[in-house]
């Protein structure tokens, strides 16, 4: 799969959607608590929301907060503080981690949890034909207010979801080979 940010404004069957969350949400938690909660946004006017309050922050980003190494990183990405594809987008699913709360079990391993699921998550959308991309402004409490979410849900991740506009430009970039990323370890002869 690769990260799309130029996506066609046409809408997509939310069946996808639906059936993706489906497998996200069978991904291994810590003590099956399940923490994470997705919000589905097709609204344009709460996607318009969400895209200024994200360059805001992506703003500042670029301006002040990220270092020469890790600008000089993104640079063959072409990205920028500009993120119109969180309104083009047909579909935002914004993710959030769900901390301690009276009204539920305590849980465990939030972070690598939730982190499983948007796994599973992007692997059932990408499989079923649309494209996607990882958005993580930092910091991202602005999602608590626009979407009406409690204090004790922690924004992970904004997932734009479609597909790529016919004139999308894509990087030219690869991956590392898997023998530089696995190791391993059998028994001689193995």
């Amino acid at each position: 799969r690769r990260s799309i940010r130029h996506f066609s404004d046409e809408p997509i069957d939310p069946e996808l959607v639906r059936n993706a969350l489906h497998v996200a949400n069978s991904a291994p938690s810590g003590a099956n608590i399940q923490p994470w909660h997705f919000v589905v946004v097709t609204d344009s006017a709460v996607k318009r929301r969400i895209r200024e309050e994200a360059e805001k922050e992506e703003r500042d980003f670029y301006a002040s907060k990220a270092s020469e190494k890790w600008l000089a990183a993104l640079e063959p990405l072409g990205t920028d503080h500009r993120k119109p594809h969180l309104e083009i987008a047909p579909v935002v699913i914004v993710v959030f981690e769900v901390h301690r709360s009276d009204l539920a079990p305590q849980p465990y391993y939030v972070k690598e949890s939730v982190g499983i699921s948007v796994g599973f998550l992007l692997a059932a959308l990408h499989h079923s034909g649309l494209a996607t991309l990882t958005h993580t402004p930092s910091p991202m409490r602005f999602l608590n207010q626009i979407l009406d979410r409690p204090s004790n849900e922690r924004p992970y991740v904004v997932i734009p979801v479609g597909r790529a506009a016919p004139d999308a430009l894509v990087p030219d970039i690869t991956k590392k080979d898997v023998n530089e990323v696995a190791t391993w370890i059998a028994p001689d002869g193995g």
